[in-house]
């Protein structure tokens, strides 16, 4: 096909024709080459607890400058930002444009309120990686921090480009079988490569939401907490409560389900906690 282009971003490697879109919605060919068509262009913008990242065991207690776009290369029926992660530009209503400059600035100014530095979150950040690193750059620059919130769904090349700068990340790790990650469209084995690049060079901490029925093996959940435990036994999980959303109207997790997954957790890691209860 002429003038086709290939993305590099994720495992899913979108043949894209020129002027469409690979499968998140984010990243286009234009004039033979594939760009971050959301560079730039925000959704959300907060000044959030670190918690609520979440981070519990880094600089506990701080503010962060919260920015989100669109688009995201998964496909979770359970998704909590589906309005944004799914959306295509046109239609989202209250979409703005913030320069990395822009976004430095608002950054400095939070100093007076806690704020710590940046964080890339509520969408899958990485479908517009270009934007963060050009972002992180200038953060790190100003001696601020870096918080990166993915579904680590991404080539390694691209990662290896953005950790110098990243001081901390949450990874959503949302199953430890490959069929969970095959439903939801996506490739466990990339996301433990991810996890396992990233934690040599940031704090890290993992979260696993559960899902009635896709997630919730407790077989599951021991093989996942040793995996992590033979990266570091001091590696925080967060073992978060689903609830209905998106295409998924399933009762929301059992509260001693989640206590059962945690304390099975807990025979392998030192720091597992429970969330969204």
């Amino acid at each position: 096909m002429p003038n086709t282009a290939i993305c590099p971003v994720c495992p899913h490697h979108c043949k894209i024709a020129e002027g469409s879109f690979g499968r998140c919605n984010a990243r286009k060919n234009l004039d033979g080459k594939v760009v971050a068509a959301n560079y730039g262009k925000l959704t959300a913008i907060a000044l959030d607890s670190i918690e609520k990242k979440p981070l519990a065991f880094y600089k506990p207690g701080s503010m962060v400058v919260s920015v989100g776009s669109y688009g995201c290369n998964l496909a979770c029926p359970f998704c909590q930002n589906h309005d944004i992660a799914y959306a295509k530009e046109e239609d989202i209503f209250d979409l703005y444009e913030l320069s990395p400059n822009e976004l430095l600035e608002i950054a400095k100014r939070e100093q007076m309120h806690g704020n710590i530095g940046v964080a890339y979150t509520y969408n899958e950040a990485l479908v517009g990686y270009e934007y963060v690193l050009d972002c992180a750059k200038l953060v790190k620059d100003a001696n601020m921090d870096n918080v990166l919130v993915s579904n680590g769904m991404v080539e390694l090349d691209i990662l290896k480009q953005i950790l110098p700068y990243i001081d901390a990340m949450n990874i959503d790790l949302k199953g430890f079988r490959s069929e969970i990650y095959e439903k939801l469209g996506g490739s466990l084995k990339t996301v433990m490569d991810f996890i396992k690049e990233a934690y040599k060079s940031c704090h890290m901490e993992i979260t696993s939401l559960i899902v009635p029925g896709l997630n919730d093996s407790l077989e599951d959940m021991a093989n996942e907490a040793k995996w992590i435990a033979s990266l570091d036994l001091n590696i925080p999980l967060h073992i978060t409560r689903y609830f209905p959303r998106y295409k998924m109207s399933e009762n929301a997790t059992d509260i001693s389900l989640l206590y059962e997954l945690r304390d099975i957790a807990g025979n392998y890691l030192n720091r597992v906690c429970v969330g969204n209860v």
